[in-house]
């Protein structure tokens, strides 16, 4: 036992306990597998939950426990190792459970937004709706709206919806905005008026701040010391906002990224209107922020300079351009910074294909001839990639390879794609929100099904063979499986429903 050893063998000398483990710190895992078969002293050394556990916590699992929450790290590393190997098996061969969140009385979906697997949708009737697909359930309130002395006739639509750790945010038709916290029921905690209809909706990925951007005015909004919230900047700018995001992780008061036809601003309140960059003709298509940069598309005038359309990559603290990425024809349509890995960007194309840099180089790693309209969504990992298009059709790749592992077709254009390790949430979203053919009475289950845009939540179980990785209501009480599943854990006949 170790509090027996008080001298450990090292070659010719002997050591005392504390520094020999000081030295296998320095170890890796195969080297204290090779260590634990010269004695049974070392043995008991390399196994030490000391050096067990901060191998546990470098490969990033079990952060958030304590040493002394396990009793055999060693067991516990192996097991989480399992556990993603087995994740990224079901993620390449689509083996888990697909789940659709729809919602008839919303009538047409207007906007779609999640974070670490909480959905909210805004829809046409004007209702916002969440799910929290981390349960089999999907039981989540209809949020409430800011009930006024006017409000007999039809609420106006959703325009926007975000969410994240602790709010929500939807933005209406009307310029109205109303604020939720999670925790706290489902009438709104904060709403505010804005005189024209809202072009761009941004909320911090932690925190409380929300920026909108309506006409010509740029408005932030949180809550002081008190808890009481309040307009904490408003911004005058020249041009109509096509792109609004918060910068994350910033100390002190909020700063703003918006794009405005072919300038960029960053919004401070030390430096109200700073411009990042400006190229007259020159509008920019896409936008995407991280803690120090921002990335964004530009459609230059092509053909006729002999100019192609590019990725520009901005440092935010010196407010200079550190790259200049792509060589493209067609215009950059998306653009993922912030959950890409370090030093990497992936961007979907009007010229069907998706596109991988490294920050370090200007040249793409990899280009995949993807999606027969034009990108519309796109994430990625460090070893895969899901984009979505304007066709309906998601694709997941893995990028290491260059090749496609699988894909989805829906009706409608792909709008928002979001994924962990172990689930996908897609969203395909209606460009037409009063599609011919409709009926016009004012009745909620009118509007035909295939109008109505739909949300598809993947959960790609680690253990297929438990009963739970299977949705409730395609559960069997047969043994024995009839039909092809296509790989989505469905079992066949449904005699439980």
């Amino acid at each position: 036992f170790p509090n027996e050893i008080n001298e450990v063998p090292f070659f010719d000398i002997q050591l005392p306990y504390e520094l020999a483990l000081k030295i296998f710190h320095y170890l890796g895992k195969t080297e204290l597998g090779r260590c634990a078969q010269v004695s049974r002293t070392w043995k008991i050394l390399a196994e030490d939950e000391v050096l067990w556990y901060r191998l546990c916590q470098q490969e990033g699992y079990l952060l958030d426990t304590s040493i002394s929450d396990r009793s055999c790290w060693k067991l516990a590393l192996k097991n989480c190792r399992a556990r993603e190997r087995t994740l990224k098996t079901n993620w390449k061969n689509r083996i888990g459970g697909v789940s659709q969140l729809q919602y008839e009385l919303g009538k047409i979906l207007c906007d779609v937004h999640s974070c670490d697997g909480v959905v909210i949708a805004g829809y046409t009737s004007g209702e916002v709706r969440l799910w929290d697909t981390r349960t089999w359930d999907y039981t989540a309130p209809i949020l409430e709206p800011v009930h006024g002395p006017g409000d007999a006739g039809p609420r106006p639509h959703v325009s926007f919806v975000r969410i994240n750790s602790s709010l929500a945010v939807a933005a209406y038709e009307d310029g109205t905005v109303s604020i939720w916290n999670l925790m706290f029921g489902r009438e709104p905690i904060h709403h505010y008026q804005h005189n024209q209809r809202i072009q761009a909706l941004a909320l911090g990925s932690e925190g409380a701040t929300v920026a909108t951007a309506s006409g010509f005015e740029v408005k932030v909004e949180s809550p002081n010391d008190r808890g009481f919230w309040q307009t904490t900047e408003t911004f005058e700018i020249q041009k109509l906002v096509n792109f609004l995001n918060l910068v994350p992780d910033v100390m002190g008061s909020p700063v703003t990224v918006a794009a405005a036809e072919d300038v960029v601003y960053l919004l401070k309140a030390e430096d109200p209107g700073k411009i990042l960059h400006s190229v007259y003709g020159q509008p920019v298509t896409c936008l995407d922020v991280s803690a120090h940069e921002a990335a964004f598309g530009v459609k230059t005038f092509g053909w006729l300079l002999n100019e192609p359309n590019q990725i520009l990559l901005y440092n935010l603290e010196t407010s200079q351009c550190l790259k200049k990425m792509g060589n493209s024809i067609g215009d950059f349509t998306c653009v993922n910074l912030q959950n890409s890995p370090p030093n990497m960007l992936v961007t979907g194309n009007k010229d069907r294909r998706v596109r991988v840099f490294d920050l370090r180089k200007s040249e793409s790693l990899c280009s995949l001839y993807a999606h027969q309209l034009g990108v519309s969504a796109v994430q990625m990992d460090d070893w895969k990639i899901v984009s979505g298009g304007e066709e309906g059709l998601v694709c997941v790749w893995d990028h290491r390879m260059g090749t496609k592992l699988w894909e989805m077709y829906a009706r409608h254009p792909v709008r928002h794609i979001w994924f962990n390790s172990h689930s996908l949430i897609t969203a395909n979203i209606p460009d037409e929100k009063n599609p011919r053919g409709a009926s016009i009475v004012a009745d909620d289950l009118t509007t035909h099904r295939k109008h109505r845009g739909i949300i598809y939540a993947y959960e790609f179980s680690v253990d297929q063979l438990a009963v739970e990785s299977i949705l409730p209501i395609c559960r069997s009480s047969y043994d024995e499986v009839t039909g092809y599943n296509y790989n989505i854990g469905l079992a066949v006949p449904y005699d439980n429903i």
